[in-house]
């Protein structure tokens, strides 16, 4: 999720098929938070790498969801989990033809249920970002992918957000089952990235 994502979608011709119906749908909803495209680009080229399962917290209009579906190998399942019952529906109905996708309604715990996954995307702000909330042991495979996105780039260590100890990010740099680092995918955003060690 990103605060005016959707905006930054000027011309669907160029996109995936699945990324433009998304952001037309988001755009129809008056949804602004979507998956900016630097952000949708490292998802579809992440999916690419998954052999068994994906999974995504924060559907949102399906945005980052359309973004990993372009991406992944056919046969890969992919679950995605979504709070706002409206917004479900919506994207349950506009990927109703597609394979192997399962989009659950409820809080982000609910994807814990269908792990472990080979990638999982913590999207949308929520407590799945906080150091105890997503346990990468139980949610990855062993040299599986862990996505935490939305932030602000780091520019000091340790790092701090709001002026305290950003401890947001710090849990996944400390984290003893993870090897973490940060990418920054445009000047005002960055993403970690993170690997379940074997």
């Amino acid at each position: 999720m990103s605060i005016l994502g959707t905006a930054a979608y000027t011309d669907t011709a160029t996109l995936p098929e699945p990324v433009a119906r998304a952001v037309e749908l988001a755009a129809r909803l008056g949804f602004t938070q979507s998956c900016r495209p630097e952000q949708g680009r490292l998802l579809q080229a992440l999916a690419a790498g998954a052999t068994g399962r994906i999974g995504e917290t924060g559907t949102g209009c399906g945005v980052g969801l359309a973004w990993l579906l372009a991406g992944r190998r056919p046969g890969v399942r992919l679950v995605s989990v979504e709070r706002e019952p409206e917004r479900v529906a919506a994207v349950r109905e506009l990927f109703a033809d597609v394979p192997d996708l399962e989009i659950l309604h409820g809080d982000w715990t609910l994807i814990d249920r269908h792990g472990p996954f080979d990638l999982l995307v913590l999207d949308g702000g929520g407590n799945g970002k906080q150091s105890a909330a997503a346990d990468p042991d139980r949610l990855l495979t062993p040299g599986g992918t862990l996505v935490v996105d939305d932030l602000t780039p780091l520019t000091t260590w340790p790092p701090t957000y709001r002026n305290a100890p950003d401890t947001g990010r710090t849990a996944w740099y400390d984290h003893p089952a993870l090897l973490t680092t940060e990418i920054r995918l445009a000047p005002d955003s960055a993403t970690l990235l993170a690997t379940r060690r074997p």
